[in-house]
């Protein structure tokens, strides 16, 4: 990899203000590669909404009051955000029949008043719940690379395969275990996972209301920013990235590192290297509250199962359970054996496990590699239960670390693995330190992506 990409929304954005393109034709390009491509991407193309966006954006360009960088930009959303007048589906044959949605939710309400198009809603796990991103309903998103068909990562896949395809510059996901990281690893995009709370949840499509936050799929960190500023109501401008000389990077020696393939660890080393050469500081060191976390859901189950069965008890023990993903209805019932009154000691004994974690990083950041493997074939998965239920968890056991500590993290790109799949490095910050965090994926990219091992 020669160096990390430039801003690809503020490339397009210069080439509308210079009258070199206009909003409506670079909506019907994105039309049109969306027809093109696998239809297992969206599950929705909202080609009249995204139209009328378009010629409302165009408007008001020659009026001269644009509504700033992103006016007139194409974007995708996870099908667990609400659109108007439309029903949510969340990746699922059984809402079919939903009443549809009364208002935008708040989030896509924010990127269209800074006057993004929504061109639709892209395909998932259904009801988010897992890592790997099989969907019998509307068809699995195949990942763009590799020699075999390959799984795209979930819950969120159809927003990571769009943007690593280029069908929109950006999308947006949800992300409970992983569900933003591990895509956009598999896929070599940029994916951001927030804080919980920095973004309004109404009119999102719950899975666990505890641990579910909201995220950026991007071909750069900087475009990340430019929507992240935007969901929040802000201006999308860039500060400067922070500084690399003295960036304190811890490294868990705990866990994280068990069992990654062999390209994963040789990736993540040269990472790191490159940035212990450009001034970092890196920590190597034990991470025993990752133990902690592993016995804590040994002993109460996870607070993801909890809430995901009792959301969905009544479902699965009706009709409906007929037509869900038989992995879901197996996953989601499994939960069944769990004693209710055991969450609030689970939810008590996580606060307190946010507070240590955070006190122990300090003014650090974490790293290790997203996933311990690089996307694996989708024929193996989908001819054998047991087998993705064991590939499932490996996939998100290092991500779902961060969101049992609600650390913000930022998956970089960091170069290839066996069948030249991509892999990913894992920036996390401490709760609430998203600009933090940001800042310091900005200023870290480029020499990432200058010292990634490019595909054989």
């Amino acid at each position: 990899m020669a160096g990390a990409p430039k801003s690809v929304l503020l490339g397009l954005a210069a080439r509308l203000e210079s009258g070199a393109i206009d909003s409506r034709r670079l909506v019907e390009q994105a039309l049109t590669a969306i027809a093109a491509s696998d239809p297992a991407i969206f599950t929705l193309v909202a080609a009249e909404r995204a139209r009328r966006e378009a010629a409302a954006s165009d408007a008001r360009r020659a009026a001269g009051r644009t509504l700033g960088p992103l006016d007139g930009l194409p974007i995708a959303w996870k099908d667990l955000f609400d659109f108007a007048g439309l029903v949510t589906t969340a990746g699922s044959r059984a809402l079919a029949d939903a009443p549809p949605a009364k208002a935008d939710a708040p989030v896509v309400a924010a990127l269209a008043a800074a006057g993004m198009a929504a061109v639709g809603r892209t395909n998932m796990t259904e009801f988010a719940y897992s890592g790997i991103g099989l969907n019998p309903h509307f068809g699995t998103p195949l990942n763009p690379y590799g020699s075999t068909p390959r799984v795209p990562g979930g819950s969120s896949s159809g927003s990571a395969v769009a943007v690593a395809r280029g069908l929109t510059p950006v999308a947006i996901g949800t992300d409970t275990s992983g569900s933003v990281r591990v895509p956009a690893a598999f896929n070599g995009v940029v994916g951001y996972k927030s804080s919980a709370g920095r973004y309004p949840m109404e009119g999102v499509f719950p899975l666990s209301r505890t641990l579910d936050t909201l995220g950026v799929f991007a071909r750069s960190v900087a475009d990340a920013i430019l929507i992240d500023k935007a969901m929040r109501g802000a201006a999308p401008v860039l500060a400067p990235p922070a500084p690399i000389q003295g960036l304190r990077l811890i490294v868990p020696t705990t866990i994280v590192l068990d069992d990654c393939e062999p390209e994963v660890l040789a990736n993540f080393e040269a990472s790191l290297a490159a940035l212990a050469a450009a001034g970092a500081v890196i920590e190597r060191r034990p991470f025993p509250i990752f133990d902690e976390i592993g016995a804590l859901h040994k002993r109460f189950g996870l607070i993801v199962a909890h809430e995901a069965y009792a959301l969905h008890r009544e479902r699965i023990a009706g009709p409906a359970a007929a037509v869900m993903d038989r992995r879901v209805v197996k996953r989601l019932a499994a939960a069944k054996a769990l004693d209710p009154s055991a969450l609030p000691a689970l939810l008590e004994a996580r606060r307190a496990l946010v507070k240590r974690a955070a006190a122990t990083c300090g003014g650090a950041l974490v790293t290790y590699p997203t996933v311990a493997h690089v996307a694996p074939a989708i024929a193996r998965l989908d001819n054998d239960d047991e087998v993705f239920a064991q590939v499932n968890m490996k996939t998100l056991r290092n991500t779902m670390l961060g969101n049992m500590l609600d650390w913000c993290g930022v998956s970089l790109p960091n170069g290839f693995g066996a069948d030249a799949m991509p892999t990913g490095l894992l920036l996390s910050g401490r709760p609430g330190e998203d600009d933090r965090l940001l800042a310091a994926a900005l200023a870290v990219e480029e020499t990432v992506a200058a010292a990634a091992r490019a595909p054989d």
